[in-house]
């Protein structure tokens, strides 16, 4: 009994340890722009990586973007990954079941391949947000966030929060998407504005004028399967693309138009009218999109809800004409990838590989080659 009580004594403190290492590790890193002190998450959302480590989470109800340094920048080769209910194993990190746990994103460090998962310990007004890290040997770790370095942008104008709404609270939809491009954190969701569906390009590091850059640009597009223009659909996943030398956002709304936008169009207070280049099809919710070069082209791979994952051509995009009458499938065509079935989130691992959140009544974490 002796010899068990002194095993279970080490374990306990080598996981203190861990989590103490990992929590000066994110304290201690030191960016221009940074703050020192409690992280507090009201919401854990999209999340991107951007330069030394630094994660961004989006934070809808607090109407924020985060900017954390996770200290993570020692330069790793990407594992193979095959965990088989993923979301059971989160459950039982902090000690809940896996009913009650929620996954909103993946993302994977580019500098070190640990995984970043965004994640809601409940469901419903009294979840609490949490983020977890996957390393390369398979441990997973909740991130401390009571010291901390971290600075924030404040999203202005975001949808008026309604917890007694009969499908979703707006509030939720004020930040869909996030991407780190270039010096920018680029963010999609919605405001209260006439055009809701917005997109922000913020400068990083966040200073006192980033929430006038915030302010962001509302976005008109023509939605072929219902024969009119949109300003109220928020984007629900996109990717910042160079087309034809020219910085643009592909980005994919419900039911499924896929629209370029360019990135110099994206002032504050602007109204920008998006190209619709494809109609993927009635009735879908595109759910996640990576681009990647293999044998010598462009692709995209997108995950929808009910069209499964496609494997779409990202070449010459910009000779496709823009669609303006009502069409159920037409523009760029995108192939299904049968092997992939049931996916939620998609992350680039490396060149050649893939990460994939896929499952249905349990979730699997599993790394493939691209397609």
């Amino acid at each position: 009994m002796n010899k068990v009580m002194t095993l279970l004594r080490l374990a306990a403190a080598a996981t203190l340890t861990a989590a103490a290492t990992l929590t000066a590790a994110l304290a201690c890193a030191a960016t221009p722009g940074l703050q020192t002190g409690k992280l507090e998450l009201k919401s854990a959302g999209p999340l991107a990586f951007g330069p030394d480590g630094i994660l961004f989470i989006g934070d809808s109800l607090n109407a924020a973007v985060f900017a954390l340094s996770t200290g993570d920048t020692a330069k790793s080769a990407a594992p193979r990954i095959e965990i088989t209910g993923i979301d059971a194993k989160i459950a039982a990190l902090l000690g809940t079941e896996p009913a009650q746990i929620l996954i909103h994103d993946v993302k994977v460090n580019p500098l070190s391949k640990n995984v970043y998962i965004s994640v809601s310990r409940g469901r419903g007004p009294d979840a609490l947000p949490v983020i977890v890290r996957l390393d390369g040997a398979g441990k997973l770790t909740a991130l401390a966030l009571d010291s901390v370095s971290f600075s924030a942008a404040r999203i202005p104008n975001p949808p008026v929060s309604n917890l007694a709404a009969e499908r979703r609270n707006p509030r939720l939809e004020t930040i869909t998407q996030i991407a780190y491009v270039d010096g920018r954190i680029i963010v999609a969701g919605l405001s209260n504005e006439e055009f809701a569906s917005n997109l922000r390009t913020i400068p990083y590091p966040f200073t006192q004028g980033s929430q006038d850059q915030a302010r962001g640009a509302s976005i008109k597009i023509f939605h072929g399967s219902h024969a009119e223009y949109e300003t109220q659909a928020p984007v629900r996943t996109f990717l910042p693309m160079k087309i034809a030398g020219v910085d643009q956002i592909v980005a994919a709304y419900t039911c499924t138009p896929l629209v370029t936008i360019p990135v110099s169009a994206l002032k504050p207070g602007a109204k920008v009218t998006g190209k619709t280049i494809a109609e993927l099809g009635m009735g879908n919710r595109p759910l996640d999109m990576i681009a990647y070069r293999k044998d010598g082209h462009d692709f995209i791979l997108l995950a929808n809800s009910y069209r499964g994952t496609m494997k779409l051509s990202a070449e010459n995009l910009d000779q496709y004409p823009p669609i303006e009458d009502g069409v159920t499938i037409a523009g760029v065509h995108g192939a299904h990838v049968s092997a992939l079935k049931d996916v939620l989130h998609l992350a680039k691992l490396d060149d050649d590989n893939a990460l994939i959140l896929a499952g249905r009544d349990s979730l699997d974490l599993r790394s493939v080659p691209l397609p």
